[in-house]
């Protein structure tokens, strides 16, 4: 919902522009009011609710009129707070904030308009009007399958990272309890690299349950991808340059004429901080640049 409120008042001109110059467009209201505002729906796809009050006391004077049913239960109720929040500016339309509706229980906006001795309140849901003037991209098929199979990917993921948490676990007490020989540097260090490994994986599950699944993206964040990607290259790192002690110290007790490979293992590690750091640093300095734009 916020990446919505963000985009929305991004383009809060152009929208309440285009609402205003719509509404204009269609004439009086009131011509409308007897087919149950049937037109003004098939006009506007983002519309939730249209009710009348009347004009000196503000009170509704008409049902909630949704786009497939109808409420008798507001009638009568006062609806002064919402024109004290609105300013016409010298026009008969005049367009709320962002808020929670009661009646939908989404977020909508609501454009009023004053005719004679009536006025008009129309409830506009945000999400649909956003996606009705391409601002953002809703497809309600391809996010449900789309989410079931990241559902499924992301369940799939944690299942292995619980499954690496207890090789770990059964590793180090395999060295400990059962192996004759004790417990060495390597029984140490492998079951903290599954550990690593098992985290970085639940990490990425974990951002892809949140961002996918709970609360689903709907627009093309890429600041948010490159947080997503930097801090799983940096668990892997991490997993890597344990990977690497543990060769020099194999290598140190054993074999020294091998130490030339750990030096190849402890730089092909160095090339990587190095390469995700020119990453971080350029991603930075571009990301920076725009929002000064």
């Amino acid at each position: 919902m916020q990446e919505f409120m963000e985009t929305y008042k991004a383009n809060v001109g152009d929208i309440e522009k285009f609402l205003i110059e719509t509404i204009h467009n269609l004439g009086e209201l009131s011509k409308n009011e007897e087919a149950r505002f049937k037109r003004l729906f098939k006009v506007f796809p983002s519309l939730e609710l249209v009710y009348t009050c009347d004009k000196d006391s503000l009170k509704q004077i008409s049902d909630n009129i949704y786009r497939d049913r109808t409420s008798a239960t507001p009638k009568g109720r006062d609806r002064s707070y919402l024109m004290r929040k609105l300013k016409f500016n010298n026009s008969d339309v005049s367009i709320s904030k962002p808020y929670i509706s009661s009646a939908t229980g989404k977020t909508c906006i609501t454009v009023v308009k004053e005719e004679d001795d009536k006025v008009y309140f129309m409830d506009f849901t945000v999400s649909a009007l956003l996606e009705r003037l391409g601002l953002i991209e809703l497809h309600k098929e391809f996010n449900f399958l789309s989410k079931g199979f990241y559902f499924v990917t992301a369940s799939l993921m944690i299942v292995l990272a619980v499954f690496t948490l207890g090789y770990s676990i059964y590793e180090l007490g395999h060295s400990l309890f059962f192996k004759e020989d004790g417990v060495s540097i390597e029984s140490i260090f492998k079951p903290i690299i599954a550990l690593t490994l098992g985290l970085a994986i639940f990490d990425l599950s974990k951002t892809i349950l949140e961002q996918e699944v709970v609360f689903k993206s709907y627009s093309k964040n890429s600041r948010l991808e490159y947080k997503v990607f930097t801090k799983f290259s940096i668990t892997i790192i991490i997993a890597l340059l344990i990977e690497s002690l543990m060769v020099v110290f194999k290598i140190a007790l054993h074999d020294y004429s091998q130490m030339l490979y750990a030096v190849y293992l402890i730089g092909g590690v160095s090339i990587l901080v190095f390469a995700l750091g020119l990453f971080i640093f350029f991603t930075n300095k571009v990301s920076g640049g725009s929002e000064k734009l």
